[in-house]
């Protein structure tokens, strides 16, 4: 074989060779150390006891709830917003590169700050509240964030991470719907639907691949949220990885807090094996 076809042979591997080395030093390597450390006790030997600690840990219970209460209120919020945000942006409206530009802007703002943003909204001194008093609703400041109320604390990070996120849906939605061809939307015109029938019955068919590629991103970063919940409630709430930081960070049992993160990652695994079930494309079911 020729010197400059074998160099155009491992051209590609050479190009992916930076990502590979990314992925191994910050995903697989501390992947497989979680693992070793969840099931390894203080001796080093097997052991399942610190996947017993964590489940009778009493904030284990409270900690796995809240975390699914989140993900079945954050995730369709967010699908339907960033749906409609794509399809606006996709209609080529005026100033729809405008929009674009508006709804990305939080995509620049990390997990962190978009919580301390939002708790200087919803705290008893905040800009809500001035808001409101100022305009007559409120006669004085309304407790948002107590901890007799988790209701509202809840819906704060739901509001939260609902801004923070959906920008990075939007932006998947918006490629796949890109890659549908004109022909089928300019079919549907013809044979008289409306937006509804052309969005259900055409859009979203197509956009399979892009929704299950949001869905799997969206589903893990949900199970992972942390910062924002630490900053809007601090303790008021507890969150699977607040757990694992409080095991790791306040005890100093990084087994245990290897176990939180052993069941987030099984979790996260499950949920993607069922969105590329569900969502698959009749060329999947196929096979």
């Amino acid at each position: 074989m020729p010197p400059i076809r074998r160099r155009q042979n491992w051209l590609p591997y050479l190009l992916l060779l930076p990502s590979i080395i990314f992925l191994f030093i910050f995903f697989a390597y501390p992947m497989v150390e979680s693992f070793l450390l969840a099931f390894r006790g203080n001796d080093g030997g097997f052991t399942l006891e610190n996947f017993n600690i964590m489940v009778k840990d009493v904030a284990f219970t409270p900690a796995f709830r809240t975390t699914l209460i989140l993900l079945v209120l954050i995730i369709p919020i967010q699908f339907v917003l960033a749906l409609t945000m794509a399809l606006l942006v996709q209609a080529k409206l005026k100033f729809s590169g405008l929009f674009l530009y508006i709804y990305s802007i939080p995509l620049g703002i990390s997990e962190l700050a978009a919580g301390i943003v939002w708790f200087a909204i919803f705290t008893e001194r905040g800009y809500l509240n001035t808001i409101l008093m100022g305009l007559g609703i409120l006669e004085k400041p309304f407790i948002f964030l107590g901890y007799e109320n988790t209701s509202w604390i809840l819906f704060a990070i739901v509001i939260a991470e609902v801004w923070r996120a959906t920008s990075i849906i939007m932006v998947i939605l918006v490629a796949g719907l890109q890659a549908i061809p004109h022909e089928f939307l300019e079919a549907a015109d013809i044979f008289g639907a409306n937006l509804w029938q052309k969005v259900w019955r055409v859009i979203l068919p197509l956009l399979k691949p892009s929704l299950q590629v949001a869905l799997i991103l969206r589903t893990i970063l949900a199970f992972q949220v942390f910062a924002v919940a630490i900053a809007i409630a601090g303790r008021g709430v507890t969150l699977l990885a607040a757990e694992a930081y409080r095991w790791y960070n306040s005890y100093r049992n990084p087994h245990v807090a290897a176990a939180y993160a052993v069941l987030i990652l099984v979790l996260s695994i499950t949920s993607t094996v069922l969105y590329l079930w569900g969502l698959r494309t009749p060329e999947e079911q196929s096979l």
